[in-house]
């Protein structure tokens, strides 16, 4: 497939996981895609050449999101490297549990939570919303716990993720004049190297599932890129939900 020749996509957190499976697919519908990565440059190395032997082209920036200024510069190294910008998808987050009443939290690695997973995506977009093309997209990775509790502990994460959607919801808002649309591609378990399919706890929830197992990183992908594509053109300020009917 071809639908997204000519257009250039920017993914963070594309390295590994559901980001790279995004990176693999934008390129295979023959967008250029630029990522970005923390602290795997040998995976993300990978990610690169995997394109490239494909007949596609992937450019990969060491970007840690939690700095603003890293996050806002991104877009226009982009913009000069590539020359445009038409897809932006906001992947890119951590995970820190801990329930309300502990007595010690790690108030760094919580404070690091939400610079990642909303103020860097906030400056990210801010920084690329001019130089977006006008039709552009934007989608953000989200996760059931957003408006779920799914179980104690994840009520700052759920925090992250109920700001990225409320933030993606109003760009639907602010940028429909433009023809860009916003969506929300709300996950449940995905089967990554940071939440495996295999262990016995997994296996055991995934049985209570409708459809039993955990869900992969290329199925998410294809959900992206439909959304990055002219077939979601009036499409815009959704959520997609990606969890098996796990909250059916």
């Amino acid at each position: 497939m071809t639908r997204l020749n000519g257009k250039t996509a920017l993914v963070t957190g594309g390295s590994r996981g559901v980001g790279a499976a995004v990176v693999r697919r934008l390129a295979s519908e023959g967008a250029t895609v630029a990522f970005t990565y923390t602290s795997s440059p040998e995976k993300a190395e990978g990610v690169v050449a995997d394109v490239a032997a494909a007949g596609g082209r992937a450019v990969a920036y060491r970007v840690d999101q939690a700095d603003a200024g890293e996050a806002s510069s991104l877009p226009g190294r982009v913009i000069e490297d590539l020359g445009r910008l038409d897809i932006l998808v906001h992947n890119a987050a951590v995970y820190v549990t801990g329930t309300v009443e502990d007595p010690d939290p790690d108030t760094e690695a919580l404070t690091r939570q939400l610079a990642v997973n909303m103020v860097g995506v906030a400056a990210t977009t801010r920084a690329a919303v001019p130089a977006l093309s006008d039709g552009g997209r934007i989608v953000a990775i989200s996760s059931v716990v957003a408006t779920h509790t799914m179980a104690a502990g994840g009520s700052d994460y759920a925090a992250s993720k109920g700001a990225l959607e409320a933030y993606a919801r109003g760009w639907a808002r602010d940028l429909g004049p433009r023809g860009i649309t916003s969506n929300i591609v709300q996950l449940g378990a995905i089967n990554t190297d940071m939440n495996p399919e295999t262990t016995e706890g997994a296996q055991a929830m995934a049985r209570t599932f409708p459809l039993g197992r955990y869900g992969q990183p290329h199925e998410v992908a294809g959900v992206v890129a439909f959304l990055a594509g002219e077939d979601s053109s009036f499409v815009t300020g959704a959520t997609i939900r990606v969890d098996g009917g796990l909250l059916a």
